[in-house]
């Protein structure tokens, strides 16, 4: 596989690799097929990158703007950077997905290690829930955050190839548990009544997907629409999930507890935990066939 310049190396197994959490310097780029090769489908056309260094981590936060800033639903303040950046950004490892067509990167995630919690000022989650149940520091768990991936490219390859790299990063790094909010708009469209579909979300998630009581979290601010909790608005007889929160519950995920309302993104956010015991096994088998291309086997 070629490498451009500043992919340093491609991602090992091995636990004495140089992907070793936020604390160093990181830069690997790996490409594997769609599907698997003996299918007979031609190698994915996406790549990618997981670093920490200046250059990945500015090219995340510009992606998160352009797509945030353009999402039905979503509102994001114009610092007029052009960029999504706050103070956890330097702290975390960032996951990118490039189009190898366009070279233009379609799709981030960024990891936050329980090791680098201190030195970022807490975890970004502990911002908008009381996580003193949860003990994400104590049970070393590594925040996932800020999701995206650009309209034209949500398809299986992207959403695949990011979850193998998660999965192949957590490996690496020797943790097992994963946790970060997801997130629902308060509104889809205009004519939506506001929180409608959230109390219907929320609802559904509870009652099917809900943690032990010993691991809820509590939100610092619930979501609440003129006066009125989410238990006093009347829900839709069909609530709609967002992909990414529909793909995290596939995978096996818990909700930890009632949302917290984000007003500057006018979302409402879900703690979500999925640890490497309790994902689903048929997308396990899948992933860690993606993520052993990384090694190159």
């Amino acid at each position: 596989m070629q490498c451009r310049a500043g992919f340093i190396r491609r991602m090992t197994a091995s636990r004495s690799d140089t992907l070793t959490g936020a604390g160093g310097p990181i830069s690997s780029v790996a490409t594997f097929p769609a599907r698997p090769a003996d299918s007979g489908v031609e190698r994915s056309r996406y790549s990618l990158v997981v670093s920490s260094d200046a250059e990945h981590r500015e090219a995340a936060q510009r992606l998160r703007y352009q797509v945030f800033a353009n999402e039905p639903g979503f509102h994001i303040p114009d610092n007029g950077t052009g960029l999504d950046a706050d103070r956890f950004d330097d702290h975390c490892d960032h996951l990118l997905v490039r189009d190898d067509l366009t070279e233009q990167f379609v799709g981030c995630y960024r990891m936050l290690p329980p090791d680098k919690v201190t030195a970022a000022g807490g975890y970004y989650t502990a911002t908008e829930f009381d996580l003193a149940q949860l003990d994400p520091v104590g049970q070393r768990i590594v925040e996932m955050g800020r999701a995206c991936v650009v309209p034209d490219h949500r398809n299986g390859s992207v959403v695949t190839l990011m979850w193998a790299g998660i999965l192949h990063y957590i490996q690496l790094t020797g943790y097992d548990w994963v946790m970060g909010c997801a997130s629902v708009p308060m509104q889809d469209a205009p004519v939506d009544p506001p929180g409608a579909n959230v109390r219907g979300v929320r609802d559904m998630l509870l009652g099917k997907h809900g943690c032990d009581p010993e691991r809820r979290v509590r939100p610092y601010c619930p979501v609440v629409v003129d006066g009125k909790t989410l238990d006093e608005l009347t829900p839709p007889s069909r609530p709609k999930l967002p992909p990414l929160l529909r793909g995290y519950l596939r995978l096996g995920a818990e909700i930890c507890g009632e949302p917290a309302h984000d007003p500057d993104f006018a979302v409402a956010d879900f703690v979500v935990l999925l640890g490497l015991d309790t994902i689903n096994r048929r997308y396990l088998e899948r992933l860690q066939g993606a993520a052993a291309t990384f090694d190159g086997r």
